[in-house]
């Protein structure tokens, strides 16, 4: 097994996302190597950071007080910094281009052993593994926002991608108190957002055609659909209805389903008008500052909330935690 007091881990850009899993990797007991490749972002990101590890202890995901956390984290903007970890992460814009330069400079001030990722949820693997020599050490490794108070984690590999370095990130990302989930072949959009981009595209179709509201999707979808998806996933979930019907049910509704591969005209629309949703109030709804504030508040209590509920029904111990 691992020992995360012999892994420090490199993050390479600490925005909302990067300053995010910069907690997370504190808050599992990591030494965790920042860089704040923009001018100004420094000061920025630590104090995001340790606001994210005071929510982390506010929810009761720390044994030590925060100073203790922080006490293991350094930021700088000299890549050199990095020159002792096992494990560094970009975390940058989507930009291949500007992906590629970030890279050089980390390749320049790293052991050719050093494992590097991307947490990408966008640009496939194996494209940013031409940038890489050695290729076989370079792995994806995709969180999801708020990274410190969420259980997902996915790990994907390139084509070049070794499955020992592959295996390594595996189990360290269950020391992380995440569920990870190996993802063997690059495929673009990987698990979560290939499901969940169908969901987004069934959802605006309806929309669009008349058939339903906006509100009304969205209740179909919290209502049915989260009232389950935290205890059990797709396949389980079909486990438990029984599978009788399912094949009848396919047969009738697959064909009638949205196959589109345009961006559908309400998005389109959107982002003609630099809506960001609650980020500036403009979205599929309108927001005042007010409500804005308190969605942030609402989402997150709800990731704490979440995160506690999910260990109460491991789904490999449902029976005796029931009992």
């Amino acid at each position: 097994m691992t020992d995360i007091k012999d892994t420090n881990i490199g993050i390479v850009g600490v925005g909302l996302m990067g300053s995010s899993i910069v907690a997370s990797l504190l808050a599992a007991g990591h030494t965790v190597k920042a860089i704040a490749p923009l001018t100004g972002e420094h000061d920025l990101a630590a104090m995001r950071i340790k606001e994210q590890l005071q929510l982390c202890e506010k929810g009761s995901l720390l044994t030590e007080p925060v100073a203790f956390y922080l006490s293991s984290l350094t930021i700088s903007e000299d890549y050199n910094a990095l020159h002792d970890c096992s494990l560094v992460v970009e975390c940058i814009i989507e930009d291949i281009e500007i992906k590629e330069a970030v890279f050089k400079k980390i390749i320049a001030s790293v052991g050719k052993d050093t494992v590097l990722a991307s947490n990408t949820s966008a640009i496939p693997i194996s494209m940013l593994q031409t940038f890489i020599p050695n290729p076989e050490r370079f792995i994806g490794i995709h969180w999801a926002e708020p990274a410190f108070a969420t259980r997902f984690l996915e790990i994907i590999c390139g084509e070049k991608t070794a499955p020992e370095t592959a295996d390594w990130v595996f189990e360290l990302a269950h020391q992380w108190g995440k569920e990870p989930t190996l993802l063997r072949k690059d495929i673009r959009g990987f698990i979560t957002n290939r499901l969940m981009y169908s969901v987004y595209r069934e959802a605006l179709t309806l929309v669009e055609n008349g058939h339903a509201t906006i509100e009304d999707a969205d209740k179909a979808f919290r209502y049915d659909a989260g009232s389950w998806m935290t205890l059990m996933g797709i396949f389980r979930r079909m486990d438990f209805m029984g599978l009788q019907d399912f094949q009848v049910i396919f047969n009738s509704l697959f064909p009638g389903l949205s196959n589109s591969g345009e961006v559908p005209a309400v998005v389109r629309e959107l982002m003609d008008q630099d809506a960001r949703g609650t980020q500036n109030c403009k979205g599929f709804y309108s927001y005042t500052e007010e409500e804005c504030r308190n969605w942030d508040k609402a989402f997150e209590a709800f990731n704490q909330d979440i995160y506690r509920l999910a260990a109460l029904y491991p789904s490999e111990a449902i029976s005796p935690v029931l009992k």
